[in-house]
């Protein structure tokens, strides 16, 4: 079957069914469509027993899924309307839904995976990265917060990798992702269509040792002593401190990162670390994540970050407090108040 707009394709091959997101022009970003559609499909694969695991994957050799439309995001913010909640709401939904879905769900992490591309693909029960591929969770860079169940997934990485990969927005290759939790697989990106073609025929647990690989060395496990160390600071700013002072060159270029990104977007996000791990499930996360995604709607950092990153493309932001020192605690606080309209119900 296809959509009316043919953005995300569906297809029943052998036994597996394939959700292709088809916006190849776009990097394949997700719109509130693309996502009820992958929930329809998704509730009916799995009553369906001709279907025995899914596969998702992305049109074209960019990427799976590049995140969510944030063009429509900011000029939502701009207008103060409620698209951007609406398709949170059922983003959430469907991330949640991947996560617990009864039958395999085989992500192809191929080339550009970030932000509602992870949660397309990170939260399934089989996940494959190539040599080519990018993922990341960069909201910090716009003003946002990592969501999705971001701040799950980066919570449950060792040590403080996923701290230092919240903050800087840094985007890691296929050794990197398999550190961290974010994949399971490596497959080389040539022999992704034998995989496919295989997943027609045989369940994903025969199939994926044929083509399971080890992926070259990555850059994080090296990085690990001053990583943990600087990122278990409770505040950013003493991140930063202990960044600057560790002596890596490394270390001072992941400073210089995170002084790049939004003040107010960085605080929340370390708080929202810290929350997501006293909270028990994925579920309550997200929940969270919710609340701190409609509050930051609010923010001004949220729509000059977009504008200065994705519309002018100038790439030098005006952040609002500028310096971290700025923001208040009161700032931090704000983006985990409950929501007028209700919290996300899943």
């Amino acid at each position: 079957m296809k959509t009316h707009d043919d953005t995300v394709l569906f297809d029943i091959e052998g036994r597996t069914g394939v959700i292709t997101l088809n916006r190849p022009k776009a990097l394949n970003a997700l719109t509130h469509p693309m996502v009820l559609r992958m929930a329809e499909a998704l509730a009916a694969w799995e009553a369906d027993p001709a279907v025995h695991q899914v596969l998702v994957r992305g049109a074209g050799e960019r990427g799976l899924c590049a995140g969510g439309d944030i063009r429509a995001i900011h000029d939502d913010a701009r207008a103060g309307t409620t698209a951007s909640a609406e398709f949170w709401r059922d983003e959430y939904r469907l991330n949640a839904r991947i996560a617990r879905y009864p039958k395999p769900y085989v992500a192809l992490m191929d080339g550009i995976v970030m932000g509602g591309g992870v949660g397309v693909s990170a939260h399934g029960g089989v996940r494959v990265v190539t040599e080519r591929s990018r993922v990341a969770m960069p909201e910090t860079g716009i003003g946002f917060v990592p969501d999705i169940g971001g701040t799950w997934l980066l919570g449950r990485a060792p040590g403080r990798l996923g701290t230092h990969l919240a903050l800087t927005g840094a985007a890691v290759g296929a050794a990197d992702a398999l550190l961290c939790g974010l994949a399971d697989h490596f497959v080389p990106a040539a022999r992704l269509p034998e995989l496919t073609a295989a997943l027609a025929a045989d369940p994903v647990h025969e199939v994926l040792p044929r083509y399971a690989a080890t992926p070259a060395p990555g850059e994080l496990a090296d990085r690990r002593a001053w990583i943990d160390h600087c990122y278990a600071a409770d505040t950013v700013e003493e991140i930063v401190e202990r960044l600057l002072a560790d002596g890596d060159p490394a270390a001072k270029e992941a400073a210089e990162t995170v002084l790049a990104k939004s003040p107010t977007a960085l605080k929340v996000t370390l708080a929202a670390l810290h929350r997501a791990a006293a909270l028990g499930s994925l579920e309550e996360v997200l929940v969270q994540e919710f609340r701190v995604s409609c509050n930051a709607l609010a923010s001004p950092d949220l729509v000059e970050g977009i504008r200065a990153q994705v519309v002018d493309k100038d790439r030098t932001p005006r952040w609002s407090p500028p310096a971290l020192a700025d923001v208040t605690g009161a700032d931090v606080e704000r983006h985990f108040a409950p929501l007028p309209g209700g919290d996300l119900v899943l």
